[in-house]
């Protein structure tokens, strides 16, 4: 659709004037930077007349491209990686004005898609189905063989949110692409430009008409009518837990890829090294002024160690610069002012209800400065609501059985982290760790793109990472040859 939509030798710059698409109904959202409130740009408010018409034309374009040998469409994903790397500084720059990322993060953002992409163009090559024969189970003989071949879904509907709109579309267009399906991907509104550079990416290197769609409105106009559409075969989404579980109660039979909040803990044993858990617990906390499902946000330390941890943790939350995106600065604007009201919620009742603040609680505008509680109890909802923003709150725990029914007590169960110098024991608490992925003396995060990525209970649903995401969007399809 969008090779429809976009005049060839377009160039990029025109994107940001809303110039190349319109609406039939005239609406259009716009787009303003977190950092100044300044106009970054407009995107269609579509109608679910207009969406309706784009998912017919992806689930039209699908038969097609599903035939379309895998190694040529690897071929063209490797295009469209080789366009986005030329491109980084252009996207790059986007991202800074309208979700507020510094510049290193942007560019590191692009570059990674990058891999991304290029990893799942092979990795397609590799998912293969299998052959079986009936002589294997028991009373049969060598009479039937299973043919087993892995076939795509259809349409998937990729949903991605505000705070990596390129590598967390990609993440979900890519695999769906290489694997044979047709996706329609509907954006953030904030994060829609960045997305629609993407998507011109993809058009650029190849892609058929009508096998990628973009979406843009806003999520309550038109996303129920969206994820329920009969047409739609998948939804991958990123974003609320809220949001993740009304989607579920919408999408009836569709298989689904959720992936929710966290509340990611970082647990400090008594014989951890504990420069190297301040340096990736402050990494881990505070990148993207802690707007990250997998951010560290919460630290769990044994009393016996907690004030060595603090001498060790506090100055670098101090070291933290704040500024604007351009500047580079560690803490930026969070995306809205709404953002920034809720983390100043969790603060403010941290501070009524005793806690000890070791820095921060100051505010100007959308930027909340790093801010760094001790001696955070139970009762005080910083402890367990996710903020996502520039908070960190230290629990002292007495024992480790304290510090694992703390983090299993959350609704949430994303990622954890385990520091200690004591693999026996970093095994023993993983084990009874309830979260998708445990990092041993690491800091909790996504990647490298080809692990899995894993959320449990409200944190998620299903597995992805490039090869598990290809094969979630995929499915088995057998044939059975009978030698009589």
């Amino acid at each position: 659709m969008f090779r429809c939509i976009f005049s060839e030798g377009q160039k990029y710059k025109n994107l940001l004037n809303g110039q190349w698409v319109t609406s039939r109904s005239g609406k259009r959202d716009k787009i303003f930077s977190p950092t100044d409130g300044s106009l970054v740009g407009e995107v269609p408010a579509m109608s679910q007349e207009e969406a309706d018409e784009f998912l017919k034309c992806s689930a039209a374009a699908q038969k097609s491209w599903a035939a379309v040998p895998v190694s040529e469409r690897a071929a063209v994903l490797h295009k469209a990686a080789e366009i986005l790397v030329r491109e980084k500084d252009a996207i790059a720059d986007v991202l800074m004005r309208e979700i507020a990322k510094n510049k290193k993060s942007s560019l590191s953002e692009v570059t990674r898609t990058a891999d991304l992409i290029h990893f799942t163009a092979e990795e397609g090559k590799r998912v293969t189905g299998e052959s079986l024969s009936s002589g294997a189970f028991p009373g049969f003989h060598e009479t039937k063989l299973s043919i087993v071949n892995r076939v795509p879904l259809g349409v998937v509907l990729a949903i991605a949110p505000f705070n990596y709109p390129i590598n967390l579309a990609a993440s979900k267009i890519t695999p769906a692409l290489v694997a044979g399906n047709s996706v329609v991907f509907k954006p953030p509104t904030q994060g829609a430009i960045s997305a629609l550079y993407l998507a011109r990416v993809f058009c650029e290197a190849g892609l058929p008409a009508g096998v990628l769609n973009v979406i843009t409105g806003q999520g309550r106009a038109i996303g129920d009518y969206l994820v329920s559409h009969p047409l739609v075969n998948m939804v991958a989404f990123t974003g609320s837990s809220k949001v993740g579980k009304h989607i579920a109660s919408l999408v009836g039979m569709k298989p689904l890829l959720l992936e929710l909040g966290g509340k990611d803990a970082a647990i400090v044993l008594e014989d951890a090294d504990l420069s190297l858990a301040a340096q990736h617990i402050v990494g881990g906390a505070f990148s993207f002024s802690g707007q990250r499902c997998t951010a560290v946000k919460r630290i769990l330390v044994l009393e016996s160690v907690a004030d060595k941890l603090i001498e060790k943790i506090l100055p670098l939350v101090q070291k933290l610069s704040v500024g604007l995106p351009e500047d580079d600065a560690d803490i930026t604007p969070l995306i809205s002012k709404e953002a920034a009201d809720f983390v100043q919620e969790l603060i403010d009742d941290a501070v009524q209800k005793g806690a000890k603040l070791l820095t921060g609680n100051k505010r100007e505008k959308n930027i909340i400065f790093p801010t760094l509680f001790d001696r955070v109890t139970v009762d005080m909802r910083i402890a367990w609501e996710e903020p996502f923003g520039p908070v960190l709150p230290i629990l002292r725990v007495k024992t480790i059985d304290e510090a694992i029914k703390i983090t299993n007590d959350s609704e949430y169960g994303l990622q954890a982290s385990v520091f200690t110098k004591s693999m026996d024991e970093a095994f023993r608490v993983a084990a009874r760790l309830e979260v998708g992925t445990i990092q041993v003396n690491g800091k909790t995060e996504r990647g490298p793109d080809h692990f899995p990525f894993i959320g449990v209970k409200s944190s998620g649903m299903g597995t992805q990472g490039i090869r598990y995401s290809i094969e979630a969007m995929t499915r088995c399809k057998a044939i059975v040859l009978n030698f009589n």
